[in-house]
């Protein structure tokens, strides 16, 4: 049987397997998983668990030994297989393949690895495991599902954000979810019931630089020149991370952008998202360059004082 991580839940309630297989590279959705099956396997009288983690050249024999073996506290257990390459070997695939097999009804076993490429996916003990128990694949959200997924995860927390906030949180965590949930987990303790905005999501992240990314807004908003340039360095040195110096740009732009409005702004302020768009590709290495330069000709863009002509391919 193949599972989902939408139709696991559900799986669940209605049954518990003696098998399960849970493989992907992202260690966020993965765990997850694996939890789950943990919590529905301890309610249904599995009470002890028992951890092996496995390589090529490891010890299958014992494996195979661990889950022939009665508990010696007469309850019924879980083998947990941990196999972070995804590939046990030949010997450990027989070995992998026969247990799967001969599982009896006192054991649970529930084997975590990584991404399964094609060969392995064929494998004998995964085709066991498909046909003995269940497997589910987990695969890594996609870009355009980025803002789906946060917004669900809000749900669950029991967060409430607008879309300012979740596009500054896509974009800071670059489809990496378990950053994601970690900052998700960090603003439900600071925002309690309150609305999640974008300021809230770049002060929470900001706290640790000297510093802070809305002076930066505000310097460039001023056109203090000078001024936009000492805290642009400052955040390099710091270490802030580059989707938030580029946000608080952007939002800089977009206020100017409101103050100025009619055909006379179009021309520059298409500059401005230009030079915007190269630093944005260049902090995610789809153009050469260094973004934080970039960001320092932007802010004299900004401030009236254009360093450096944008290059002609820029300008949409």
């Amino acid at each position: 049987m193949k599972l989902t991580l939408d139709s696991l839940a559900r799986h669940l309630e209605r049954q518990l397997m003696p098998v399960y297989l849970v493989s992907g590279d992202e260690p966020l959705l993965a765990g997850e998983a694996a939890d789950a099956v943990r919590a529905r396997a301890r309610a249904a009288g599995f009470t002890e668990r028992e951890v092996h983690v496995l390589d090529r050249g490891s010890d299958w024999e014992a494996v195979r030994a661990a889950a022939g073996t009665l508990s010696l506290f007469a309850s019924r257990r879980i083998i947990e297989l941990k196999l972070p390459g995804g590939k046990p070997g030949v010997a450990g695939g027989r070995v992998l393949a026969s247990v799967i097999q001969s599982i009896g009804d006192d054991v649970l076993l529930l084997i975590v690895t990584g991404r399964l490429d094609r060969d392995a996916q064929g494998a004998e003990w995964v085709r066991a495991a498909e046909s003995r128990g269940a497997w589910l694949a987990v695969w890594p959200v996609p870009a355009e599902r980025m803002l789906a997924w946060l917004e669900a995860r809000c749900r669950r927390l029991g967060l409430t954000a607008d879309a300012g906030a979740l596009e500054l949180l896509a974009d800071r965590t670059q489809g990496n979810l378990l950053a994601a949930q970690q900052e998700l987990e960090k603003l439900r303790l600071l925002a309690g019931r309150e609305r999640v905005t974008a300021e809230r999501v770049l002060a929470s992240t900001a706290d640790s630089a000297r510093f802070n990314v809305g002076e930066l807004s505000e310097a460039l908003i001023q056109g203090e020149l000078s001024r936009a340039l000492r805290v642009l360095d400052g955040l390099k040195s710091e270490g802030v991370e580059l989707p938030l110096v580029l946000w608080a740009a952007i939002k800089a732009m977009r206020e100017l952008w409101a103050r100025h409005t009619g055909a006379a702004a179009q021309v520059p302020f298409r500059r401005f998202v230009g030079r915007a768009v190269r630093a944005d590709a260049m902090a995610k290495g789809r153009l050469r360059g260094d973004a934080w330069d970039e960001l320092s000709l932007l802010a004299c863009d900004l401030c009236g004082r254009a360093a450096l002509p944008l290059p002609a391919s820029s300008i949409h």
